[in-house]
């Protein structure tokens, strides 16, 4: 997906991975005729240009982004429209089942994937918070948006140096 300035989340996400036991990686994995790929596109929910294909190289983590082999490998919308990495996809089990209560989120974008991610870790609940400086968003006014949401429903913000 074409995200302003979204190859500066790797190295922040690099470097706060370190502080965590458990790290989970969600991604994007598309039927390549997935329901939300659109054309033309219109960039909002329901329509968007085809991205994350199963198996091409556009699904493929890039390579400067450091993916530990023990870390747990999230796919979601395969099929259905799925923002959240807690949807259909057996995550908030995988969590308490590792008795994680706390969860710090980062990655693309804040304004779609991100914001429901994180509402849906305060609504299984989660201690939720956002890393704002490993996330970056599809527009300005979105982000603030999707910010002011999160916040509403009790995301918790925090910077990736206050991640220990």
């Amino acid at each position: 997906m074409p995200v302003p300035s979204a190859d500066q989340v790797i190295p922040v996400v690099n470097r706060a991975m370190c502080h965590f036991d458990t790290i989970v990686f969600s991604r994007d994995w598309h039927e390549s005729d997935h329901c939300s790929f659109g054309m033309p596109p219109e960039f909002r929910d329901g329509s968007w240009p085809p991205h994350c294909v199963q198996d091409s190289p556009g699904a493929e983590f890039p390579g400067s982004m450091r993916v530990p082999l023990d870390a747990l490998l999230i796919s979601k919308g395969e099929t259905e429209e799925s923002y959240s990495a807690f949807g259909q996809t057996g995550l908030k089990e995988q969590l308490r089942a590792k008795r994680i209560t706390r969860i710090f989120i980062a990655g693309l974008a804040t304004d779609y994937c991100v914001r429901a991610t994180a509402i849906d870790g305060v609504r299984a609940g989660f201690d939720t918070w956002l890393v704002t400086d490993g996330c970056r968003g599809v527009s300005p006014e979105s982000t603030q948006a999707a910010l002011a949401e999160m916040e509403a429903v009790g995301v918790h913000f925090c910077r990736s140096e206050d991640c220990e």
